[in-house]
């Protein structure tokens, strides 16, 4: 599915994994696989701490095909099997949401990215919706990887 911007400032889009909702969650919650698919096309990651558990933090780099380095600061304000929420306090702060639900021995994830700031969110929309849209085709190949 692709993804949209409403105009309070929340990115968000679903789609439908097939996978169960275990080996879904278990890209998220292994540092070592969500490091190989988190971000968008050309981008690699470099994790300096990563408590996968409520009020965990998580803190990464992000490397850009451009040379540049993003860094990240982030806290996990939920992280069980259906729900994954990452507060992100590095600017731009935002609240990204995942649900993972089972479907037929698949798994519908729906992607919910709410800006603070929801002028901020149509300023960076350009390069957001394209890069979460990225970011799931990154996890379907991820997972796809897993399963062999």
């Amino acid at each position: 599915m692709t993804s949209q911007l409403s105009a309070d400032g929340v990115f968000s889009s679903s789609r439908l994994f097939p996978f169960t909702p275990a080996q879904v969650f278990a890209a998220f919650a292994d540092a070592d696989q969500l490091a190989t698919w988190w971000g968008p096309d050309g981008f690699s990651n470099s994790f300096e701490v990563f408590e996968f558990k409520a009020q965990g933090r998580w803190q990464f780099v992000m490397h850009g095909p451009d040379g540049k380095n993003y860094a990240n600061d982030c806290v996990f304000l939920e992280a069980t099997p259906q729900k994954i929420i990452v507060r992100h306090l590095s600017a731009p702060n935002f609240t990204l949401t995942l649900t993972l639900e089972e479907a037929g021995g698949q798994t519908h994830l729906d992607w919910r990215q709410a800006f603070d700031d929801p002028q901020v969110a149509a300023s960076l929309a350009h390069i957001i919706l394209p890069a979460n849209e990225q970011n799931l085709n990154r996890l379907q190949a991820t997972l796809l990887a897993m399963a062999k």
